[in-house]
């Protein structure tokens, strides 16, 4: 089975992510998507994440009426931070009879040159990009293992959720319904 890997901190999920999630899902050859919730990025600020069981909880709550998308909590029994090449061996030890792509945003693209043994990922794996407003170009982007594709380009962002909650503003209709009441019931991002 051809299983794409969208990580993230989801800090909260909201619908851009899965948007996202869906397109891969059903317009490029991959047969499921797993979102793999991130406890610690080393790109990002670790203070700025809410408890990891909670942004998985979410997650699941987002998806839980769907076929195709599930949530993994993969990298919570590894070491933290999460490096993708480290959470790739593992899936792949745990799940021979997978094939696993990554998906990832141009943006991150860009940056994969600083990713923990990037050359190793271009040449075992298939990236599968989907486009962020103003990432446009990477040397990258012609590589044999990069696939780009024509998803919805989203600007919406989990920054801008929280700030939005923060604020007292709702955010009805950019974040699941289920996570919305999951965010109020915990007092989340207030």
């Amino acid at each position: 089975m051809n299983i794409g890997l969208f990580f993230g901190s989801f800090n909260p999920v909201h619908v851009g992510h899965l948007i996202i999630a869906n397109h891969m899902a059903n317009y490029t050859d991959l047969d499921k998507v797993w979102l793999m919730v991130s406890p610690h990025n080393p790109l990002k600020d670790k203070n700025a994440l809410i408890n990891m069981y909670d942004r998985l909880e979410m997650t699941r709550l987002a998806v839980e009426d769907s076929l195709n998308i599930t949530v993994s909590d993969a990298e919570f029994k590894l070491p933290q931070p999460s490096y993708t090449i480290d959470t790739l061996t593992h899936l792949k030890e745990r799940y021979p009879e997978h094939n696993f792509s990554l998906i990832m945003g141009a943006d991150n693209l860009t940056s994969l040159k600083k990713w923990k043994n990037y050359e190793i990922l271009l040449r075992d794996y298939k990236i599968v990009v989907y486009p962020r407003p103003g990432y446009n170009e990477s040397e990258l982007m012609h590589h044999p293992s990069v696939t780009i594709t024509n998803t919805p380009m989203m600007e919406l962002s989990s920054t801008f959720i929280r700030r939005a909650i923060k604020a007292g503003k709702s955010v009805r209709y950019m974040v699941p319904e289920s996570v919305i009441r999951f965010i109020e019931s915990k007092n989340l991002y207030g």
